[in-house]
């Protein structure tokens, strides 16, 4: 089984509190859901396009 490193997990967490943090806690599940996946999109592709230069 291959798990993720320290710092990924590090990471993933601290996207999340960064998320409930501007977003509150008044949201159904939903809502944070999105958030998380249009920020892990977004760190995607930045990491992407840092790759290719």
């Amino acid at each position: 089984m291959n798990f993720i490193s320290k710092q990924e997990t590090f990471e993933i967490i601290g996207l999340y509190m960064e998320v409930h943090n501007n977003l509150g806690a008044v949201f159904l599940e939903i809502v944070y859901k999105d958030a998380l996946e249009y920020e892990f999109q977004a760190r995607i592709s930045s990491i992407s396009e840092k790759s290719t230069l």
